[in-house]
Order: structure tokens, then C-alpha cells, then sequence
């Protein structure tokens, strides 16, 4: 169970909506109760067809997603999340850990693994380190332009070149890409097709990886 909470700091946590799913109705009322505390918006839902009905109804920044559901598999909830949210942040939860699972379930992008009991620090670290890694919570243009800058960087180290190397193929300066990379700045949608031309991506498809 997650314990009392420690004080939140002034300038408080990433706003997140998340669904978490859980079969046990106590937890999913407690989790909910703690994770709205600190700003969160949470939908707790007890089955997968529940959580699968959640995500198609709008989708989450993240899912907190229960491992252990009595005839439920934790590790079949998870493979059909990646085959319909391929990029769907996924945070695995569980009472009964194991290296096999553990192996199993980093496997399918699963970003971080969270063992119950555990203190409100630890899911507020867990989550933070994932609204700042992956760009999520806030405005959806401060989403659109973490994550469009984090597609240009995967997209550019996978050819292994340089700022300067995008830049001389795409006609933008290294200080615009650099902005750009970092999320400080939208790129404008010139710039964006001219980098996406340039990587051989179709802008689109960053697009729709970035729910968007």
C-alpha cells in the first residue's frame, strides 16, 4: 500500500492523466484518492476490457498496470496495450516480483517497475522521471514539442550524425536544431518537413507517435 504522504513540493508534481488497473477494489480507491492529491487525474479500472475501454475513450499519458490479477495476466494485458499503444508510457505495478517478469515485461518497453508496498516518494519519483523524460502532463503543445524534439534526436544519433550533419541536410541552422532537440521550441512547419525530409521520416508518423 502506498503510505502517507510526505508534503508536496511548492512548485508541485507533472499533472498526469493516468488509468490504473487493479483488481483489488481497495487499492484502486486508495490509489486514485492519493495520485488526485497531488493533482493527477486518475481513472481506476478492475479489468482489462475496462482499461482497454479507458484508453480508446481518451488516452492516458501513462498506465499504472497491475501484474498480479488472479486469472488475469498481467503479461497479456501488457502485450496487447504495445500492440495497440505501441508508445503508451506503461508503468508496471506488483505485490510479487521476480527476476523472469521483471525480464519479461522490460521486454515490451515498459518503463519503469514499481514493487507494492511502496511510499508516495517513490511512485512521485517514478512519475516525474517520466513526465520529464517523455515529455508528458502540461499543455498538449508542450507535449508536441518534447516529443517531436525527442523523435528528431532518436531519428538523428540513428544515423549517426551530428547536429552539424542535420543541420547541412536540412538547410537548419544547428542552433534552431539544438533548440529544437531540447524541447525549448516548436519547430515551424517548414523546418519540421524540411529535418523530416532530410531523416527520411514522414513527419506524420512522429505525429501520431506523439498521439497527436
Amino acid at each position: 500500500m502506498v503510505q502517507p504522504a510526505a508534503p508536496t513540493p511548492k512548485n508541485g508534481p507533472t499533472p498526469l492523466s493516468i488509468v490504473a488497473l487493479d483488481d483489488d477494489a481497495d487499492f484502486r480507491e486508495y490509489i486514485a484518492d492519493v495520485l488526485e492529491g497531488e493533482g493527477h487525474r486518475v481513472r481506476a479500472v478492475a479489468t482489462p476490457d475496462d482499461l482497454y475501454a479507458a484508453n480508446e475513450d481518451e488516452l492516458p499519458d501513462l498506465v499504472l498496470l497491475d501484474m498480479n490479477m488472479g486469472a488475469q495476466s498481467g503479461l497479456a494485458v501488457l502485450e496487447s496495450l504495445r500492440a495497440r499503444w505501441p508508445k503508451l508510457c506503461v508503468i508496471v505495478v506488483t505485490g510479487y516480483p521476480s527476476m523472469d517478469t521483471m525480464r519479461e515485461t522490460f521486454k515490451q518497453d515498459v518503463f519503469d517497475y514499481v514493487t507494492k508496498p511502496f511510499s508516495l516518494e517513490e511512485v512521485r519519483s517514478v512519475l516525474e522521471d517520466a513526465a520529464t523524460r517523455l515529455g508528458l502532463g502540461g499543455k498538449p503543445q508542450d507535449r508536441l514539442r518534447q516529443q517531436l524534439g525527442r523523435h528528431i534526436r532518436l531519428a538523428r544519433t540513428g544515423r549517426d550524425w551530428t547536429l552539424k550533419d542535420l543541420s547541412e541536410a536540412s538547410g537548419v541552422s544547428v542552433s534552431q536544431l539544438s533548440s529544437i532537440e531540447r524541447g525549448a521550441h516548436l519547430p515551424s512547419l517548414e523546418s519540421l518537413l524540411s529535418i523530416a525530409e532530410a531523416l527520411g521520416v514522414k513527419p506524420s508518423a512522429w505525429l501520431d507517435e506523439s498521439g497527436f
